[in-house]
């Protein structure tokens, strides 16, 4: 088999519970015809142009030799470094592909403009701009961060004497806006399957035309993907998508947060890509399960909640003698490509196992209204409840920020966490020279002692942003953004990169607190290279 699964203790008996449900009801079997009426009559009408994504290895295998010979065409012109402008399934799975192939691949999800920048001057490693290929990854064609780095890019090229032109590829949906003024303007496009969602597109032009232009064998991802589809198709207790769904979404009470832990797979960053899929597929109308991305020494593994499922990627699940110690996890392996399918179908199952429809995200635009209502009005910013060590303090509610303190303002947002809760961290900073906040995640789960998330800002609006508005209202949500003088334009729009990511996280933190009563709580580090110390010290 091309994908293992083990189980022990409590998750087994789940499982054990639960799995001839699931077979009965032919829900394997019903993805796989393309059932939308799996998910109830509401959901019907949008899950029925959703399930592209069953058909995606068969679909996708002519792009193969198209993405190749490009790549042959821009290597032979000294063109040898990728970098990928997109937003949540649109960089998730490529970034996981390049990882465990180790081809270098750039990955710009963010409009932090000292990231923006590093992206756009390159380094004596990869090359500069002038050896770069910039793929456009968009499914709706309207993603304000990716429309925003193909300007930036655009003007950059401009500026060495190169036409952008030759230089930009675009992934996105037929007849989307971008779709339409990419070719236009000559730009080779790829169209993606416009019946599979962001998130289930890792098998798609998405996941493919980055990754196979940066140099991966993307043939071999699909077959591994391939060997594992008849496995997930069938109605049988062997199935492994079955069983992970019964796993994940089972029990009563049911164990509502996803531990992800990577232990000597050679999978990459897979727990990154799987967060984006549960967390957006599942958290909605007030349910939903909560991935939280775990080290094998993270506070939760030390001492496992009751609400925590703890699942262990591992490179041969059979071998479960040597993680005796770990029961009632659940032991997975396999090919990456397996992986992908596994995880996609299995999903779905959980999905129809909510009562909920897993192919929508209802609460994401929400937050970006908010944004580009800030960007439009340009308000000044609030005032801090008060600076404390050169850290700025803005709080949801005056009450947090009574002691005077960061670690008195951490201490009351951990307060109010009730039994079932979590906190989410939210990064809205330079990752490429901020990379040590998240050691903060290991810190906070210990102090709160509750599970806890971290997200690259804006990156996790497009990933556990739904979970947050969509499901339980059981999160306190902690901000960390970054006063810096680097910024940049975007060209033919009224604001920069800074004054975009600072909308962004404002639009988010409005959106928590006063649509709905989350409490969050903002530090702007005013000097990032020293304060970033002191919020260690507070957090433990």
């Amino acid at each position: 088999m091309s994908f293992e699964i083990h189980l022990s203790g409590h998750v087994k008996s789940v499982v054990d519970e639960t799995l001839p449900g699931l077979v009965a009801s032919l829900v394997a079997s019903g993805i796989t015809a393309g059932d939308g009426s799996l998910w109830g009559p509401e959901a019907e009408e949008e899950a029925s142009k959703r399930l592209g994504w069953v058909q995606a290895v068969t679909v996708s295998r002519p792009l193969v030799p198209q993405i190749e010979a490009l790549r042959r065409e821009l290597a032979a012109k000294g063109v040898t470094r990728v970098v990928l402008a997109g937003m949540g399934g649109s960089s998730l799975a490529p970034e996981v592909i390049a990882q465990t192939a180790g081809v270098p691949l750039v990955i710009l999800d963010s409009t932090a403009p000292g990231q923006v920048l590093a992206a756009i001057d390159g380094d004596a490693q990869q090359g500069d701009l002038s050896k770069t290929v910039l793929v456009v990854s968009s499914k709706s064609g309207s993603t304000v961060e990716t429309d925003s780095a193909k300007r930036a890019f655009e003007a950059a090229f401009r500026d060495l004497g190169i036409d952008p032109v030759e230089r930009i590829v675009v992934v996105t949906d037929p007849g989307s806006p971008l779709d339409q003024a990419a070719r236009a303007d000559g730009y080779t496009v790829f169209n993606a399957d416009p019946t599979v969602g962001g998130r289930y597109s890792a098998l798609t032009a998405f996941g493919l035309v980055p990754a196979g232009l940066a140099g991966v064998d993307i043939a071999e991802i699909l077959d591994e993907a391939e060997a594992t589809l008849l496995e997930v198709a069938i109605d049988s207790p062997d199935n492994p998508a079955l069983v992970l769904a019964a796993a994940i979404a089972g029990g009563e009470p049911r164990r509502d947060k996803l531990g992800l832990v990577t232990d000597g797979t050679h999978i990459v960053g897979l727990p990154d890509w799987i967060e984006q899929l549960v967390a957006e597929s599942t958290g909605k109308q007030g349910t939903g399960i909560l991935p939280v991305v775990l080290l094998p020494v993270s506070p939760e593994v030390e001492s496992v909640p009751s609400d925590l499922q703890i699942v262990r990627l591992v490179d041969e699940a059979k071998k479960f003698h040597l993680f005796e110690h770990h029961n009632g996890e659940v032991l997975v392996s396999g090919s990456l490509g397996a992986q992908f399918v596994v995880w996609e179908y299995a999903t779905a199952i959980a999905g129809k196992m909510l009562g909920i429809n897993p192919f929508d995200q209802p609460d994401v635009e929400s937050a970006k209204i908010a944004a580009r209502g800030l960007l439009d009005a340009r308000p000044e910013p609030t005032e801090p409840a008060f600076t404390a060590e050169g850290v700025e303090v803005r709080v949801s509610d005056p009450e947090l920020a009574v002691s005077g303190t960061v670690a008195g303002v951490l201490d009351a947002l951990w307060s109010r966490l009730p039994a079932d809760g979590y906190v989410s961290i939210q990064a809205y900073v330079n990752r490429l020279e901020l990379d040590q906040l998240t050691g903060l995640r290991e810190l906070v789960a210990a102090d709160s002692g509750r599970p806890t998330t971290f997200g690259w800002g804006p990156r996790f609006l497009h990933s556990t942003g739904q979970f947050h508005k969509g499901g339980p209202a059981n999160g306190v949500f902690l901000q960390i953004l970054e006063r810096t003088d680097t910024d940049l334009e975007i060209p033919d729009r009224p604001f920069t990169f800074g004054r975009l990511i600072q909308a962004q996280a404002a639009g988010d933190a409005s959106v928590l607190a006063d649509g709905h009563g989350r409490p969050v709580v903002t530090l702007t580090l005013t000097d990032p290279r020293i304060e970033v110390l002191s919020l260690f010290e507070a957090a433990q």
